[in-house]
């Protein structure tokens, strides 16, 4: 087993292991952040999805806010289990991914144009969600209907050590995909659409195809992920679950941390939720708004000067200076 293979083997045992360490009176929060980790990690990995190739989205708010409305208004209205509801989410999130990126493949809507579509599309679901008041609750939110007891049809536990083993299997799985569409031929035929598209489909790449897969995919785990959040925090509301707010939010954790490396949605999102948090206690109502300020002149930086993140810059630097020969070798 290589030394990669070890570390990360290493570092799922402790995280693992974390309910059980001895936090003494920190402990219900530490679980609370961790799991709010685990959770938007998956949903900036499937951003990433799309961002490492290009398709730079700034809609994905729209996406997160279906998967999470879907399924807690089924269960609130219909009594019908998240689990199906889940299901139907991912399937409405799907089509309008659908809906999205097919005229924009086909008439070639690239860059930041398409950046501004995905940006309507996100904003057009938060009005829609407003809009819809009798359903939704409107501006003001909807909270989950509470089961009455721990419920695995309901998805509603009391101990948040279920919600934290629940959000580390699914952050897995998130590394999981992320590693398969990275190890696939996809990774080829999408990095040719993202340099030149004219080019990918005059050497035979389906380029419409792919990039409606891609985006499709994409949006489906966003949706995952706005379901999971939805019953972890029992509350739904279009400011933090749909928009351009959360989904900048999540640009800039993936951004913080590095799209293009597979660990990298998972730095940032830690950096940002830690730096909320800090910034919460610290500041409290005293200085609002100052997280987002923090968070806009750090994206500005990062940009900047480190436009592969602080995990894929680190990772870079580290590769360099552990394999100096290889790197002579191959440019001799």
């Amino acid at each position: 087993m290589s030394a990669g293979r070890w570390a990360g083997a290493a570092l799922v045992a402790l995280l693992a292991a974390g309910p059980f360490l001895p936090l003494g009176g920190m402990r219900e929060y530490g679980l609370h952040v961790m799991v709010q980790i685990f959770i938007w990690s998956f949903i900036g990995g499937a951003w990433s999805l799309m961002g490492r190739f290009r398709l730079t989205s700034f809609g994905h708010g729209a996406f997160l806010g279906l998967g999470a409305y879907t399924a807690t208004l089924l269960w609130n209205f219909y009594g019908l289990t998240p689990w199906l509801g889940g299901v139907a989410a991912v399937v409405l999130t799907a089509v309008v991914a659908v809906v999205v990126a097919y005229p924009c493949s086909r008439f070639q809507v690239v860059g930041h144009y398409f950046a501004l579509v995905t940006l309507a599309v996100g904003e057009v679901v938060r009005l829609l969600i407003i809009a819809e008041r009798n359903w939704t609750g409107g501006s003001l939110g909807v909270s989950l209907k509470p089961a009455g007891r721990d419920s695995l049809l309901a998805m509603q536990f009391a101990d948040k050590r279920v919600f934290y083993y629940a959000g580390l299997v699914l952050w897995l799985l998130g590394l999981w995909v992320w590693l398969r569409v990275d190890r696939s031929m996809a990774r080829s035929a999408m990095e040719a659409i993202g340099e030149d598209e004219t080019a990918a489909a005059s050497v035979g790449i389906h380029v419409t195809r792919f990039k409606i897969w891609i985006t499709v995919l994409s949006a489906s785990l966003t949706a995952v992920g706005g379901v999971a959040y939805a019953q972890y925090i029992s509350y739904v509301n279009p400011d933090t679950l749909a928009g351009i707010g959360v989904s900048l939010r999540i640009v800039f954790a993936v951004v913080l941390g590095g799209m293009y490396s597979l660990l990298g949605p998972t730095v940032g999102t830690a950096l940002t939720i830690a730096l909320a948090e800090y910034l919460r206690i610290v500041f409290g109502l005293r200085f609002i708004g100052m997280a987002e300020t923090i968070y806009g002149l750090l994206l500005i930086l990062f940009i900047i000067f480190l436009p592969a993140g602080i995990y894929g810059s680190l990772r870079d630097l580290v590769l360099r200076l552990w394999n100096p020969p290889a790197r002579a070798a191959a440019k001799a």
